[in-house]
């Protein structure tokens, strides 16, 4: 009874594995393809990210960042010199034009996902990273344009690295390394590296942002000590090589006496100046269909028992705006 019971079932079970769209077989093969697409389109990002620090990937350095045995980086290799996505000079590895094209996609993904998490999502900074990378592998260049549309074209993703656009053009990052920068000289952060995640957490740990104005007051070996003015931030050489900074713009020189928005007091006016550059895409946007122009009178109106968001009056109108919102509007108390 229990042989005829299991060859009654033989069909049923051949047909779960071996379907032509839903069988077992059929969707293992479709897994197996997809991790490899996404190990290719990792293995792109480090080969244009090394080209953009003037450098060339090597097997080796690709098993490092995929962290995996060699024998699979080779098969990684194989597979992306068959597509001709890449040529090899010696040891290292090179981007063929399709190859770069195919990189600047998956690089442009990433970042216009972060952005999309840190602005509108709201998720935490030290989250967006791994969220953005898991989900730019299965966005397409018309589904970029139009995540891209929704966004308002933003430039810069939240760490301050630049978004390709639609073009394929890749503008550079500039900024120069804390380190490698003048004590004392007033500075703007314009880039804040989140590899590796330990030193990334530290920076924001200490409270640091993009777009904010410091200067380095202190360096020792085993510190550096900041100033933003108001307050100071200790950290370590190796964590302040990741935060770039680049000269205050002429736009940010001219506002010797604005301060940002959350630091009027309650009710104490002030005009509107500039918003910050680091205000990008559709938050900007959102800013100027507010009504925060230059010349416009703003006050903080309604306080807030936990802090933030915190009110604020302007034409007329009361507005509720976050802490790290109004950082991004300068204003000249009146």
């Amino acid at each position: 009874m229990n042989l005829i019971l299991w060859l009654s079932l033989v069909p049923a079970l051949l047909v779960i594995v071996f379907a032509p769209r839903y069988g077992l077989r059929t969707l293992l093969g479709n897994w197996r393809e997809m991790r490899t697409r996404e190990l290719m389109e990792d293995a792109l990002k480090h080969l244009i990210d090394r080209e953009q620090q003037g450098r060339h990937a090597s097997p080796e350095s690709l098993a490092g960042t995929l962290g995996l045995p060699a024998a699979k980086v080779m098969n990684i290799i194989a597979r992306m010199n068959s597509q001709n996505l890449i040529e090899h000079r010696g040891v290292e590895l090179y981007l063929t034009p399709e190859g770069e094209r195919w990189a600047l996609h998956v690089v442009r993904a990433h970042r216009l996902w972060e952005r999309y998490l840190a602005d509108e999502a709201r998720l935490p900074l030290e989250k967006i990273h791994a969220e953005a990378h898991r989900r730019e592998h299965s966005l397409t260049p018309a589904q970029a344009d139009e995540l891209d549309a929704a966004l308002g074209y933003p430039t810069r993703d939240p760490h301050g690295d630049p978004i390709p656009n639609r073009d394929g053009v890749l503008p550079s990052g500039g900024g120069t390394p804390l380190t490698a920068w003048q004590t004392n000289r007033p500075a703007r952060i314009v880039h804040l590296e989140d590899e590796p995640e330990l030193a990334y957490a530290q920076i924001l740990a200490a409270g640091l942002r993009l777009g904010q104005t410091i200067r380095i007051i202190e360096t020792a070996p085993e510190r550096y000590v900041l100033s933003d003015g108001e307050a100071e931030y200790l950290l370590a050489p190796a964590v302040a090589a990741n935060v770039h900074v680049a000269p205050l713009p002429e736009s940010m020189l001219a506002l010797t006496d604005a301060v940002p928005l959350d630091e009027l007091r309650h009710n104490q006016r002030g005009e509107i100046v500039a918003l910050d550059e680091a205000c990008q895409g559709f938050t900007r946007r959102r800013f100027l269909d507010l009504g925060l122009t230059p010349g416009t009178t703003i006050y903080p109106e309604l306080k807030n028992s936990f802090g933030d968001p915190r009110g604020y009056r302007v034409r007329g109108t009361l507005i509720a705006l976050r802490r790290e919102q109004a950082n991004q509007v300068w204003v000249k108390p009146t």
